[in-house]
């Protein structure tokens, strides 16, 4: 696998520093660097969304995945809420993390090489053991820390991980995602699908939906749906249901046809095929949608979040 950064130089191939503690690089900017903030916030965001959509359409049912959103918590924070509010953290034991690189230009994907991944409500231990058998595989290579700090879809999730696994025990499984084919995106939800199968595995996929507006390069609108934002729902809508179709071929058409600016599209497709491949009876239903302004007009932009839950009754 090839790796570089935009800018020429310390990617994913710089010598790891082994055992390192990830710092909560996006504290302060992103979400709250002061833990009685930050934790009061994620209570308030989960309290609003409970008491979860899997009780409700599923109960008794297994969490087995979530997709959420990596934005700022003031613009994103409410809607991860509605995916993470249903994880009964006595039934987990691993968290597959996926998510998309958008600083470093990678041809395949890549583990963390840290030990550790602080965060202001609770330090997460890496499951690196788990890291080792991937890079085994010959198919993943090992991030270093300063890409693995700077990347921020992986980041945003973990408060909300250490918020709802505090008290239990739990290694989080963290894996950056690079621009890959179809071909590959099978390759790596075949490698996956063993993990998606277990007992206490939980994955949860890091993904925002469309970026709409000229500072994106994205502004596909189709007047038929009237105002701006209202078409931006339906593009998003469109992808949203092939995801709970659970197709990643028909996603992927879809993706080439209307170029929606799904960030996390790879992440998404990679965990397709491995819930294809798992042979495990799933259902994938999205739980919650938001846009963090409505577009009215062609100088306006905007970016769209959703969380989707996936269970099993099996």
């Amino acid at each position: 696998i090839k790796t570089d950064t935009e800018e020429g130089g310390g990617g994913a191939g710089e010598r790891p520093r082994m055992g390192s503690a990830r710092k909560a690089y996006h504290a302060g900017s992103w979400y709250s660097d002061q833990e009685d903030v930050l934790r009061s916030q994620l209570e308030s965001f989960l309290a609003s969304a409970g008491p979860g959509t899997l009780k409700e359409v599923a109960p008794g049912s297994t969490l087995k995945a979530l997709i959420g959103p990596h934005a700022g918590y003031s613009y994103s924070g409410p809607t991860a809420a509605h995916g993470y509010v249903n994880i009964d953290p006595s039934q987990v034991t691993k968290i597959i993390l996926l998510g998309p690189s958008h600083h470093v230009y990678l041809r395949g994907c890549v583990v963390s090489g840290a030990s550790t991944y602080e965060t202001p409500v609770g330090d997460i231990t890496v499951d690196v053991e788990t890291c080792k058998a991937l890079l085994k595989t010959g198919n993943f290579e090992k991030m270093s820390l300063r890409v693995d700090e700077e990347e921020h879809s992986l980041e945003l999730h973990l408060p909300y991980i250490a918020q709802v696994m505090k008290g239990h025990d739990f290694s989080l499984v963290p894996i950056m995602v690079g621009s890959i084919d179809a071909e590959l995106e099978k390759v790596y939800g075949e490698i996956l699908s063993e993990y998606f199968g277990k007992p206490g595995h939980l994955f949860i996929v890091s993904s925002d939906f469309c970026h709409w507006g000229s500072r994106f390069r994205y502004t596909f609108y189709d007047r038929s749906f009237g105002k701006i934002w209202r078409c931006v729902e339906h593009l998003d809508r469109k992808g949203m249901d092939l995801i709970e179709k659970k197709s990643p071929t028909e996603f992927r058409d879809y993706l080439e046809e209307y170029n929606n600016t799904i960030c996390g599209r790879h992440p998404i497709s990679i965990f397709l095929q491995a819930v294809n491949l798992s042979g495990v009876e799933s259902s994938i239903k999205f739980v919650h949608y938001a846009q963090s302004s409505k577009c009215l007009r062609e100088t306006d932009s905007s970016v769209s979040y959703a969380s989707a839950i996936c269970y099993s009754s099996s």
